[in-house]
């Protein structure tokens, strides 16, 4: 195989930007084949293209090597089983799934390891999360005491919710901030720091929004070893703010407005606290702005990087394996918040499960007037 023929499942907003990509001949040794959406409209964009208006004929058609997957959420699953059951490669947006044994299952399907399987965590990219990630798990901070990541600069407006009827309900996205704007954020997260060992959060549903999910969140996590942290996150806040501090023995790290400080302690707290004779003294220190430049190369990164898994064998910079992390910890947030107590990680996947499907029940979505999601009912998306 010399090019990927590649198919785009969902040519919305996500689905549209890849396709401009493929057309654009952006993305070396690839080609758009075939698109698929419910609209005809949005097919009508592209007369150059074979159109389908069902997943299933897509995946089925022989037109494609892989499938980029840009569906609302309950699709990712469905449509992803689908594709990897028929030998294609997939590339899934963000989340993978809606809820963690969502994940499981469609995980599950991945059982051709020849068949590359990838997540459009983009912001893996980004030079600033790489270098933090490098210092965290590289020892210049030394051991991590407390991590607070405040993400409220994702503003959206009551007419951004009413844009279509599967937004900002249970049963057209599993979820509201959680689930569409912070996969990102929460897989940066755990990429940089691991997966917590317990959270206890406070999710504020329809707090800012006439909307039946959450759109504000507040969580407390704690780790393994012992370190502690805080994730903030609101859709509601204007002006809003993108701020993560990490305070580690060797110092502070903080990330804001495209600067990268870093406050070294010339000894490492711990050190100093057991040596120093004096009652209110600090370590002495030093502040060093990190040179860090630029954002990366984002989506068309992590699509390059795709086919160059797939034609060369190169190294995933997120296998879709590691996206139940991010949609675990959303799980695990709001979990917490509806039960009122603790959850420990791993989490109870049915437990959640068997929540969400009570929500989807009473969920607004399936009485919007918006077109359904591609793929399978919603409801294949729940054990039964």
């Amino acid at each position: 195989m010399a090019t990927v023929r590649f198919g785009i499942i969902g040519t919305g907003n996500m689905g549209g930007t890849h396709a401009g990509l493929l057309l654009n001949n952006k993305v070396a040794r690839a080609e758009l084949c075939a698109v698929c959406d419910l609209d005809p409209a949005r097919l009508a964009r592209f007369p150059q293209l074979k159109g389908f208006t069902r997943a299933g004929d897509l995946i089925g058609s022989g037109l494609v090597d892989a499938v980029l997957i840009a569906t609302p959420h309950y699709a990712h699953t469905t449509v992803g089983v689908a594709a990897l059951q028929r030998g294609l490669h997939v590339l899934v947006e963000k989340p993978i799934s809606a809820h963690k044994a969502d994940c499981l299952r469609l995980l599950a399907a991945h059982t051709d390891s020849r068949k590359i399987f990838a997540a459009m965590f983009n912001q893996r990219t980004d030079p600033f999360y790489q270098k933090i990630r490098g210092m965290a798990q590289g020892g210049e901070l030394g051991d991590i005491r407390r991590v607070v990541w405040i993400i409220t600069n994702w503003f959206r407006t009551e007419a951004y919710y009413a844009s279509g009827g599967w937004r900002a309900t249970w049963a057209g996205e599993g979820g509201g901030v959680l689930l569409n704007q912070c996969p990102h954020n929460l897989d940066l997260f755990q990429w940089i720091f691991g997966m917590p060992a317990r959270v206890r959060a406070f999710c504020g549903i329809g707090r800012h929004h006439r909307i039946e999910v959450e759109d504000d969140v507040t969580a407390y996590v704690e780790f393994p070893n012992g370190a502690t942290g805080m994730f903030i996150t609101s859709t509601g806040d204007a002006p809003g703010t993108n701020r993560l501090e990490i305070t580690a023995d060797r110092g502070k790290l903080v990330y804001e407005n495209d600067a990268l400080l870093f406050t070294k302690n010339e000894t490492p707290t711990p050190e100093f606290s057991r040596t120093s004779p004096k009652f209110f003294d600090t370590p002495p220190h030093s502040e060093i702005t990190l040179p860090v430049q630029g954002h990366g190369g984002q989506h068309l990164e992590v699509l390059q990087n795709f086919v160059d898994a797939i034609l060369d064998g190169a190294p995933l910079i997120a296998p879709a394996a590691e996206g139940i992390r991010s949609v675990e910890l959303a799980n695990a947030m709001l979990l917490s918040s509806f039960k009122n107590k603790t959850v420990d990680l791993p989490m109870d996947a049915d437990e959640y499960a068997g929540l969400l499907q009570n929500l989807v029940r009473s969920s607004t979505g399936a009485k919007k007037e918006a077109r359904p999601p591609i793929a399978d009912d919603f409801s294949k998306s729940f054990p039964h």
